[in-house]
């Protein structure tokens, strides 16, 4: 008996939604049926000329009309900013979701009226909604609850999440955006509210999920300068100036962190004061009766890394097409659906 084929539909082709639209293509259960994009230069093309698979027969769309009226079985939803109107439009219409954002992680989180319009939208067509990724997703849900299944005590789990961003030849999002190379006296410390936000839903669902429910989500950071004047992609970094970055999110309970993620972004390793940073990827802490330290790193050379990249988050939402397809209607976590299996053949 062959495996179920589901209908799809792209929205969005930015870095990470053109990865995803080629993993549909390539995917011998998906069979993708449309193409949402923004810029009216893509409207009008084929989807393979969009990401290199070849022609495919699927021509490239910016009406939401042309989506809805496909009868497409999910919608693989990765826009820069999510716009609720469209999207209760796609769950009425009887297509689910599974999404980049984050605003779903957690039911519990959301804006209340926005939560009964979703969850609304929902129940009229039948459909569900899921939100993953790599981070958060994969390294604050699926991993963790991975190595919390040895545990039957837990003190802190801490993620680290390292970015070395030397080679990111990105001048306005490093300088502008992220305040590289700045001032430390006039680095604004309210950029690290983002990570706590970011994470906070997704962090505070694992801590629902093992029966440990947080009490608050505290945002925090720290900075660091260069030693020395470096030469990155994107331009200088002078000496005294900011070269590495630390959001922290940290879920207290009883007034003591339980689950914390670092953010750790850097240009150089040449910091002052010094820090210990690891190459790009992950390392997760478990403190509790089965004590566990666990490294991920991304053995991808610089040059490379920007192609490959895209896939840690375009990927899980490609896998989870079927789960979120076969779930009871609604805003669906990590942790109420079946575990997420890829089909490779």
């Amino acid at each position: 008996m062959s495996a179920k084929t589901y209908r799809v539909v792209q929205w969005a082709t930015g870095n990470i939604g053109t990865r995803s639209l080629r993993a549909v293509i390539e995917h011998p259960n998906l069979e993708l049926v449309g193409l949402y994009v923004h810029s009216p230069n893509k409207a009008g093309k084929d989807a393979g000329e969009l990401c290199g698979a070849g022609t495919t027969g699927v021509i490239a769309t910016n009406s939401i009309d042309d989506i809805v009226a496909l009868d497409a079985d999910c919608v693989l939803y990765m826009p820069h900013g999510c716009d609720i109107d469209d999207l209760c439009r796609i769950l009425e219409s009887g297509a689910n979701i599974v999404t980049t954002r984050g605003e779903f992680h957690r039911p519990g989180s959301m804006d209340p009226a926005v939560r009964r319009r979703v969850e609304e939208a929902c129940a009229q067509g039948g459909t569900s909604i899921h939100s993953t990724g790599s981070s958060p997703g994969f390294i604050s849900e699926a991993l963790p609850l991975v190595l919390l299944s040895m545990e039957r005590g837990l003190e802190l789990l801490q993620i680290d999440e390292f970015a070395d961003m030397s080679s990111r030849n990105s001048p306005e999002m490093l300088f502008q955006l992220m305040g590289f190379g700045a001032d430390p006296e006039k680095f604004d410390a309210r950029r690290f509210d983002h990570v706590a936000q970011a994470f906070g839903p997704s962090l505070s669902a694992l801590a629902d999920a093992i029966g440990l429910p947080i009490d608050a989500v505290e945002p925090g950071g720290q900075i660091a300068v260069a030693a020395r004047d470096v030469e990155v992609a994107a331009g200088t970094v002078r000496a005294g100036t900011v070269a590495a970055q630390r959001p922290i999110a940290t879920c207290l309970r009883d007034g003591r962190p339980l689950l914390r993620f670092q953010a750790n972004w850097y240009v150089t390793t040449d910091l002052e004061p010094a820090w210990d940073l690891r190459k790009t990827g992950w390392r997760v802490q478990v403190l509790g009766d089965t004590p566990l330290d666990v490294e991920i790193r991304f053995p991808v050379e610089p040059d490379r890394y920007p192609q490959v990249s895209p896939g840690f988050t375009a990927h899980p939402t490609v896998n989870a097409v079927s789960v979120v397809c076969e779930a009871e209607p609604g805003i669906r976590t990590t942790f109420d659906l079946p575990r997420v299996i890829p089909t490779f053949g």
